[in-house]
This record gives structure tokens, sequence and C-alpha cells, in this order.
């Protein structure tokens, strides 16, 4: 049978990496073709567009490459119609994505969403268009699932693909690690400033004012796979800390602490039990955009699944070195750090546990087999 994926992001290249893996084990002759980054490259099939290509970030940022946008859709479009594809996954990334299913709907193509839209924090009017276009849909939150039942559009919930991905990584070796990266035995504090150009540099300006505060502890600033390690230079020769690049996970299982800006990253940090501040800057234009349409009361995923206050957020105008140092001297208690382990294994048993990559393969393929039959 054949596939074709749309990942457009650092993490749904993560998640469709592992999709494939399963797509493959289930249905072992697949043809896949896919829009997406070197993790799902690994995998096998024929990748057709990076997502490094198509990273643009907030409303203006996306305003200005509106040519390039427009480009890339009507490129998606032929290619999908070339493939003729019996499954069309997409992978969250709903601006380009939703953009593609209204066009692969009326053409007769079955589509399949997997990690659902951020339509439960913004414009739920699109719930509208998902419905029309999107044939199945696999959540990876629990709240998502009750939040579509308002709208009598049943998904299936199939856990969150971060359990799995953390679960089977290779263990790495601390002294090892340690020593192939210059590291000293001071305790580490991890820096997760994003993965897009803009965000970085608003991010990593700010966390790291607060390095010369904590001279008892190594700052690492974990590296994105989507840039490449020389735009890190200067911020690392200015403030002499540590750089590794696409080597989060390692990093995250010996940390202390971590400084992450918002977004999936948050949830990683959590699942690897590592205390946090969770940080978000954008542009002013953005910010003040996504302020009149967003209704959730948290921005991180920690808190929305948890549905209070287990990690401290630290937004826009409140995200500065005074506010910064006091969370992380907060987060470094040890207290403090036995009240956040609690929440986070609580956390966890709200994911579903394991198998969510299998469980959505499992359902695709059969869902195609249906319709063959």
């Amino acid at each position: 049978m054949k596939y074709y994926l749309l990942a457009g992001e650092a993490s749904g290249d993560l998640h469709g990496s592992n999709l494939m893996k399963a797509l493959f084990k289930e249905d072992p002759d697949a043809e896949i073709r896919f829009w997406g980054g070197d993790l799902m490259q690994e995998v096998g099939g024929t990748l057709v567009t990076h997502y490094k290509e198509r990273a643009f970030m907030g409303f203006s940022e996306v305003v200005f490459n509106l040519g390039k946008i427009f480009k890339f859709i009507a490129q998606c479009k032929n290619d999908i119609e070339a493939f003729n594809p019996d499954a069309l996954i997409f992978i969250d990334n709903s601006g380009f994505n939703l953009r593609i299913a209204k066009w692969a709907k009326p053409k007769g193509f079955s589509t399949h969403y997997y990690i659902s839209p951020q339509v439960w924090a913004s414009r739920a009017s699109r719930v509208k268009t998902i419905k029309a276009t999107i044939d199945h849909m696999y959540v990876v939150l629990p709240f998502v699932e009750d939040f579509y039942k308002q709208y009598d559009y049943p998904v299936y919930f199939v856990g969150h693909p971060l359990i799995d991905a953390i679960a089977n990584r290779v263990q790495v070796d601390p002294v090892r690690f340690k020593t192939e990266n210059n590291l000293d035995e001071r305790p580490i504090i991890a820096l997760l400033p994003g993965s897009r150009k803009q965000e970085i540099n608003k991010m990593l300006s700010v966390m790291l004012s607060v390095v010369s505060d904590f001279p008892d502890y190594q700052f690492i600033i974990a590296g994105a796979p989507s840039q490449d390690a020389l735009f890190y230079e200067s911020f690392v020769t200015e403030n002499n800390v540590k750089f590794i690049s696409n080597k989060t996970y390692d990093i995250l299982s010996m940390a202390s602490a971590a400084l992450v800006t918002s977004g999936t990253a948050t949830l990683e940090t959590a699942l690897f039990k590592v205390p946090q501040v969770v940080c978000y800057k954008g542009s002013t234009i953005s910010y003040q955009i996504a302020k009149r349409i967003i209704t959730l009361k948290y921005i991180s995923l920690v808190n929305l699944i948890s549905d209070k206050e287990v990690v401290k957020e630290l937004i826009q105008g409140e995200l500065n070195a005074k506010n910064l140092k006091k969370e992380l001297t907060h987060i470094l208690d040890e207290y403090q750090r036995a009240k956040l382990f609690l929440d986070y294994y609580d956390l966890e048993q709200e994911l579903g546990g394991k198998g969510a990559s299998e469980k959505t393969a499992q359902l695709i393929t059969s869902t195609i087999q249906k319709n063959n039959s």
C-alpha cells in the first residue's frame, strides 16, 4: 500500500519517523513518500521536501513568506496527485496541512490526521474544516478527545508518542558523554531555546542572562537539529557555556534543571522528570494577535494536561533576568523538586502508556484494507 506523510517541523519529524517504522512493521511492502526531516529519511521511503525549507514562525513571519508558502502548496498537491496514495497522513502543522486537506478530500483521497491541530487552544472554528476534510483523527492528549466530543466528531486517543520515543532511545553513558563533550563534574542546567532562528535569538539572550548567578552549575545549550552549529557560536563564546547539537535527550537525561521554550520540549522535559521553567517571548505583533485568539489558562503542555500550574510559565514581559533567576533558584530546592516529581508522575499516567505509533499504524492500515475490500 502507498502512504504519503506531511510533517512540518522537528517534533513532526520525530513522530513521523516512529509512525513510519510502525507502518513498515504492519505493511512490509509499504511505499512511502513524505515531507519531513532527517529522522524520517533514516527510516526509509522518499523525502520530497525537508521541513527546514518551510520553517516560518509567527504571524508576521508567515505573511512575509507567503510567496514561498504558496509554491510549496502547489508542489505538494502535484506530488500527491502523481503518487496517488492509499492514505494521506497529516502530522500536526495545521497551517499547511489543512490547506492540503481541503484540496485532497474532494479528490477522493483517504485523509488521516496524526496529532491534532491545536483547535482546542485557538480558532475552534477550524473544527468545521477538520470534520469536512479529515476522515480519521488520531489524538495524543486525553483532553483533546473530550474537546472533539463537543462537536460530535469521533476521534481515536492513541496515547502520546513521546513516551515511546523516550523509552526506546539509546541510553547514554554519563561518564563517556561528559568526557566526549568536555563537561566537568558540576550539575547540568539545560537550555532548550526552541528550534527556529527567530525564537532562539529571543529566548537565548534571556536564558543566558542568569548563567553568572549559578556558578556551581554548568549550562548547556541543546542545539536544535534544524540549525547549524555556527548559528550558536556567538552565544557560546560570549557567555562561557557549552553547546551540544542534536543531543537533547542525552542532555535531559543528566540535567538537574532546565529552561525551556514553550512547545513540545516542555513535555519532553517533564517525561525526563527534569524540573523546568517554561519561557516564551514572541514578536510584539505575533504576541498581541495570539493573546486575542488563544483562550487557554496555560501555554505549556505540562500544565494543560495536568489542568493546574505544575511548572512556572514566564511569558513575554514576565520573562526577564530577575524572574528567571528567582524561578530557577526555586526549582533547584530539593523540597520543590520532590513535589514536582510527584506531579510529573501523575502527568505520565494521564498520557495513556506506550504504543501510540503502533496503535495509529494499525488503525490506518486496517482502514485501508476495509476500503480496498
